[in-house]
């Protein structure tokens, strides 16, 4: 089977379960937005020098695609999606987020005020993460105020994870 099926070539695109939207529905364009911080993440993960990071950005990458699955599935189609088996975002995993802000945290690293991305490699890529992070975040909030969103937990998932990118780019400048 080819990737090219030309399906889309009307200006639409398959949600979960073959339902067909525009492809600047705001429900396209809140996954996608995650698609391209997990790619951010991916990135900032590939570049990074700190295992520490790396590790735990895989683990988030893993979320990414759990959340992006949900956020790919009409509200309508949640009991089937479940009902099939997949995961959907949990407090636990916001709970991990929140283990690791506070992690960092106790680690005292040093940050003054607004920082200015680009002070080393592994710091730029991860800020570039949380800026990625902020827009899907903008995007998903979207969905909650159009009433498409059945599940807040990926609001506070996202919030949390842009906090913590941001924690993990002045750990990695203070190390």
């Amino acid at each position: 089977m080819s990737i090219s099926t030309k399906k889309g070539d009307d200006g639409t695109t398959g949600l979960m379960y073959n339902r067909r939207v525009s492809k600047c529905d705001p429900r396209v364009e809140a996954y996608g937005a995650v698609d391209e911080l997990n790619a951010a993440v991916g990135l900032a993960r590939a570049t990074g020098s700190h295992e520490f990071v790396s590790t735990n950005l895989l683990a988030i990458q893993q979320d990414l695609v759990i959340l992006m699955g949900e956020l790919a599935t009409a509200v309508e189609d949640l009991p089937r999606y479940q009902g099939d088996g997949y995961s959907r975002v949990t407090p636990d995993m916001t709970a991990k987020l929140d283990q690791l802000v506070n992690e960092i945290e106790a680690r005292k690293i040093t940050y003054k005020g607004w920082a200015t991305p680009g002070a080393t490699v592994d710091s730029a890529a991860l800020d570039l993460a949380r800026t990625v992070c902020r827009r899907a975040e903008r995007e998903v909030c979207a969905l909650h105020e159009g009433h498409q969103l059945a599940n807040p937990e990926i609001l506070v998932y996202l919030n949390r994870l842009s906090d913590l990118l941001w924690l993990f780019a002045r750990w990695v400048e203070t190390k």
